[in-house]
């Protein structure tokens, strides 16, 4: 059966506003029994806070059907890395990694090294203490959730996650292993949660790089849509989307030719 991986910000909804008739077609997904998994890169807050605001859009889902790359990082490091990790990640997103063994500030010999959302808590202080845990013996894992350069706040640019990713990989050697869209170990977790295989799953999102590409490199058709970061420019790039819809809200009118295109493949 083929299954669906679907990202939530510009295929679900746009900020604060639902892309139209999305939630009847993630309903229309429940009535067929077709498997699917949200997927979204955001680090800045907990799965329940996505439930909450997929609630106010009349889309219900468990926090166990949305993978972030907090959750994925967890599967990373029990099956790869066991023992204890020192996380410099949003206060808020610190509850997902509640099944790990969580480093206390002052402890210096870890197994690992989460880098998340760390925002305005950055400071020499606390950027060097990252360096120093990583240069201690045995050399702990360095774990990035996304290596997104930057982003636009209200009040202009602001530095996100990989320029603090890079500066410790430069000065400890360490090779980070990046859990977040459209790094390959973040799809290969997804397939795992959904018990399917790349060739039986669709990636449907609105990120020609981040979504498509990034599901693409990993085995997984890509299904581009028309709304949120989409711009007309993509379709003209050397990313070839396996499909092109409007909008979510097509995907039950096309679904035959969807699943059909893996059932062939």
């Amino acid at each position: 059966m083929a299954a669906l991986l679907i990202d939530l910000d510009g295929v679900l909804y746009e900020a604060e506003r639902p892309v139209p008739g999305a939630a009847e077609a993630i309903y229309w997904l429940r009535d067929n029994a077709i498997p699917h998994l949200f997927l979204t890169n955001t680090t800045s807050r907990p799965r329940r806070a996505l439930v909450e605001k997929l609630s106010r859009m009349n889309i219900s889902a468990a926090a166990q059907t949305i993978l972030t790359p907090p959750v994925a990082a967890v599967h990373w490091l029990v099956e790869h890395v066991p023992g204890p990790t020192s996380l410099f990640v949003a206060p808020a997103t610190v509850e997902e990694f509640d099944s790990l063994e969580v480093a206390s500030v002052d402890q210096m010999s870890v197994a690992s090294v989460v880098i998340g959302d760390y925002g305005e808590r950055w400071s020499f202080g606390e950027l060097n203490r990252a360096f120093r845990l990583l240069m201690n013996e045995p050399r702990p894992g360095l774990v990035a959730l996304g290596m997104t350069r930057y982003w636009r706040a209200e009040d202009g640019l602001r530095l996100d996650t990989a320029p603090f990713v890079m500066a410790l990989a430069h000065a400890s050697g360490a090779n980070p292993v990046v859990l977040g869209k459209p790094a390959k170990p973040f799809f290969e977790t997804a397939l795992a949660m959904l018990n399917t295989s790349s060739t039986q799953t669709l990636m449907v999102g609105d990120d020609i790089h981040g979504d498509i590409a990034g599901a693409q490199a990993a085995g997984i058709a890509g299904v581009l849509v028309c709304t949120g970061k989409f711009r007309p420019g993509d379709l003209a790039g050397d990313i070839r989307p396996e499909f092109v819809l409007d909008s979510f809200a097509e995907l039950p009118q096309r679904w035959p030719e969807l699943a059909g295109s893996l059932e062939n493949a």
